[in-house]
């Protein structure tokens, strides 16, 4: 394996869901990783070793101080308070995580010397009601839901920070990821949620009448996406996706005959802010990244369900069984 082009990476979040599977990638790669987060969502899967942890918020003293010490080549921030239910009930505590936690971490790169910054974006939120599908970069940024509008924020402070301080920066616009280790017992990740009920034998809840479309990207490709993204030179937003819409009914349904559990899905009223169709274009990503999803989505979903079960499994302690 060649080796990388930066070798000493900071990832904020990377206790979390995409930063466990981002870390651990990085790791296999031979790349000196620290690991920033304040575990406020965190997985429950340990930091794998020999990342370092720092416990602390982005925008503190000592966040700031870990970053200068560590002196990163190149940073991936993943760490954001999620949810777009979340953020509309509380639009200001968004933007106190999400924008100022990013210009902190951006300022105390630079500061330290850093070349490189990827930013976890949302191509899910930031495109809005789009007036074509699927949504390219290019196209009008108009976000509903305060999540989006902090996301798209963001994107503003990192070209800022490229111009005036000569920080490389890129922006993975996201679709809606899924996979192992995310959290099944929140707002958002309907994949999870999902899996989280079936598993507990109850059935899986859509909000809406569930025809709305989602772009599904399995985790594993977004981590693959990152640290392809840290090592390139492109620049602004890149979609991360696999191209294609598929309805939150269908996939409900291909996860209720994975576990063996026939019947319907409970419905939810549906949420304010919520996007109703989305799927992003990759032709950009496969240009200038040379990246394209790789998982399929029925092969996806069937990883995901297999990772709770064993986790279910393990958390149960020996001699129990999972359910489903």
């Amino acid at each position: 394996m060649a080796k990388p082009a930066i070798t000493r990476v900071l990832v904020t979040g990377g206790a979390g869901f995409i930063g466990t599977h981002t870390v651990r990638r990085l790791l296999d790669q031979g790349r000196t990783v620290l690991v920033l987060d304040d575990l406020r969502h965190a997985c429950g899967e340990p930091v794998p070793e020999p990342a370092r942890l720092v416990t602390a918020e982005l925008s503190s003293e000592e966040a700031t101080a870990a970053i200068r010490k560590f002196q990163p080549e190149g940073v991936i921030h993943l760490a954001a308070q999620g949810g777009v239910s979340r953020s509309v009930r509380d639009p200001a505590g968004d933007a106190r995580v999400n924008v100022v936690g990013t210009a902190a971490v951006a300022r105390a790169a630079v500061d330290a010397g850093c070349r490189r910054l990827v930013f976890a974006s949302s191509g899910g939120s930031i495109y809005g009601r789009a007036r074509r599908l699927p949504s390219r970069e290019g196209d009008r940024e108009q976000p509903l839901s305060p999540y989006g509008a902090a996301k798209l924020a963001c994107e503003g402070y990192l070209g800022m920070f490229r111009r005036t301080f000569g920080l490389s920066t890129c922006a993975l616009r996201y679709s809606n990821v899924y996979g192992p280790y995310q959290d099944g017992t929140g707002e958002a990740g309907v994949v999870a949620i999902s899996i989280h009920r079936l598993l507990a034998g109850e059935p899986p809840r859509v909000t809406g009448d569930g025809e709305q479309t989602r772009d599904f990207v399995f985790v594993g490709d977004v981590a693959r996406a990152n640290t392809i993204a840290l090592d390139a030179r492109t620049t602004g937003a890149c979609n991360i996706a696999t191209g294609r819409g598929t309805t939150v009914l269908e996939v409900v349904a291909t996860l209720c005959r994975l576990a063996g559990q026939p019947g319907g899905p409970e419905h939810a009223p549906g949420r304010p802010g919520e996007v109703r169709h989305t799927h992003l274009a990759v032709e950009r990503a496969s240009r200038m990244l040379g990246w394209r999803a790789e998982v399929a989505l029925a092969d996806g979903l069937a990883r995901t369900l297999v990772s709770f079960r064993e986790r279910q499994g393990r958390q149960a302690g020996p001699g129990a069984t999972a359910g489903g």
